[in-house]
């Protein structure tokens, strides 16, 4: 029997008033097997509406409790965020400790995909400014040695001076 609590409050109801009023009239019900007096039935019936009120009520109790719940956290609610931001500041480098208060340490956010590109535009700027040249570009660059001119003059057979490529600077990191 499917139905709302109240429907099956009264159905149990009827049930046990009409056996009282026609107790005598009805003898012993023979039910799965086993004699059942109308009065079982009609003690059963009012154990069933008992339990459906202690249902009610206790639903009654458990929605009052739930509202509690909700405002208290609610009023709470600042307070205990002010508390687990002062425990990460105080204890961000101790993992154990915040695991002991049910906390996990702040992850680092990866930067948005904007800032990403305007920081490769600034690298990319930086290195032009500086002529700064990676790995490939300066293996190519090769020193150029002076070849002697032929002279005929005592000075002229001295070796002549290399002269030394311009340094390249660090890059900027």
């Amino acid at each position: 029997m499917i139905g709302t609590r109240v429907s099956l409050q009264a159905a149990d109801q009827k049930l046990a008033d009409g056996f009282a009023k026609h107790e005598g009239t009805i003898g012993a019900l023979l039910i799965d097997g086993k004699k059942v007096m109308p009065a079982d039935v009609i003690q059963t019936a009012q154990a069933r509406i008992a339990t459906s009120k202690a249902a009610e009520a206790s639903h009654s109790a458990w929605q009052t409790a739930v509202k509690a719940d909700k405002d208290e956290r609610a009023r709470t609610h600042v307070f205990v965020t002010q508390v687990r931001q002062a425990l990460l500041v105080m204890f961000a480098s101790s993992i154990d400790t915040l695991a002991d208060f049910g906390l996990a340490p702040r992850q680092r956010r990866a930067p948005k995909p904007s800032v990403k590109v305007e920081a490769a535009a600034l690298a990319k700027a930086t290195r032009q400014a500086r002529a700064t040249k990676g790995k490939k570009q300066k293996a190519k660059i090769k020193g150029a040695v002076a070849q002697p001119a032929p002279a005929t003059s005592p000075a002229a057979t001295a070796p002549a001076a290399v002269a030394p490529s311009p340094a390249p600077a660090a890059p900027a990191r």
